[in-house]
């Protein structure tokens, strides 16, 4: 339960330092600190913010080839990756601490297992005192993301309680996954953040249409991108050629629970959109309208969530299944693995 009826957000409209950790970070301060001026209670980064979507670029990749120019890139890109937990990591945690406000941070993460070759999209929640309160890695990458990103999977479906409700999201064409809106609803998210890299006018729609299925603020949080923002030294930089010089026009938005525009959308500039939202607005607007509550048809429809971590090795605990004349097989049993898996 929410303990005020009002809160200041703010969402960041601005480029990364593309492939630069060191200054995507120092701009991050710098808009941290704009925001911790204005009063906000929640801070919004886009998707991707630390350290760039790499849009316009295929990373010397076709079907069946990949260039050595193209593997230079993608290293580049990689190593200005964001590890968790990480120096750099804990320096954004203290600059949101002295801000005493929430923050919602984009990232590319590096993987925590295995070689170390995964990149995930990935959310990361902080609270007031700079703790990091969780992640959502991007469930389904889309198009050509596949190529540069893993899939995450059910066991980060994050979602923050604050004293000013439930926190929590999904990242850019995730949201056009019906079943993952409707299990973030199910958490009781009201308001609902929704990092993005789409700048089209059908965006602005699908922020419209949560607001008003989910009975919720809505927070799209864009980059505004042009070609200035990137590397003069790329290995592919011709794959920029053709490009026009305004990469991502922006199209951040606040938006209440009637699918309403409270602040933006901000286009063709950086900036900051700050608004105090007045959250008696989510019971009214539940008032004829609750999707999982007296809307909902659990009788008909039922959603089946996984949030279990997936591994694709489960180690050998030590517990052994004996076979017909007693001697053990050296194999765990399903419910061992499945028992591993739940621990």
């Amino acid at each position: 339960m929410r303990n005020q009826d009002r809160v200041t957000v703010a969402v960041v409209q601005a480029a990364s330092v593309l492939m630069d950790q060191e200054g995507s970070v120092a701009k991050a301060y710098r808009y941290i600190e704009e925001a911790r001026d204005h009063g906000a209670d929640l801070i919004v980064f886009p998707e991707a913010f630390l350290s760039g979507y790499p849009r316009g670029l295929a990373f010397g990749s076709v079907v069946g080839a990949r260039r050595p120019e193209g593997r230079s890139d993608w290293g580049r890109y990689w190593r200005s990756a964001v590890s968790i937990p990480s120096p750099n990591i804990d320096r954004l945690g203290a600059a949101i601490a002295r801000a005493k406000a929430y923050a919602v941070m984009g990232v590319i993460e590096r993987a925590d297992h295995g070689g170390h070759g995964t990149l995930y999209g990935t959310t990361l929640y902080f609270g007031p005192d700079g703790a990091l309160l969780g992640r959502h890695r991007k469930l389904k990458p889309t198009g050509s993301e596949r190529l540069i990103w893993g899939e995450g999977d059910g066991s980060t479906l994050t979602v923050i309680p604050t004293p000013f409700g439930v926190v929590g999201g999904l990242i850019c064409w995730e949201n056009y996954m019906p079943l993952a809106r409707a299990a973030m609803y199910d958490k009781g998210v009201t308001l609902y953040v929704a990092p993005t890299a789409d700048a089209r006018d059908s965006w602005q729609a699908t922020l419209q249409h949560i607001a008003c299925e989910g009975r919720c603020f809505v927070i799209g949080a864009n980059q505004y991108v042009t070609k200035r923002d990137y590397p003069d030294d790329l290995a592919c930089a011709a794959d920029l050629t053709d490009v026009p010089e305004e990469l991502c026009r922006g199209g951040s938005a606040i938006i209440d629970p009637f699918g309403q525009y409270v602040a933006g959308p901000l286009y063709h500039q950086e900036g900051l959109l700050v608004a105090e939202l007045d959250l008696t607005q989510i019971e009214e607007a539940r008032f004829d309208f609750d999707v999982t509550g007296h809307y909902a048809r659990p009788d008909v429809f039922t959603l089946c969530v996984n949030e279990q971590p997936q591994r694709n090795v489960v180690p050998n605990t030590g517990r052994r299944r004996a076979d017909a004349t007693g001697e053990p097989t050296g194999d765990p049993t399903a419910a061992e693995v499945a028992s591993h898996i739940a621990d």
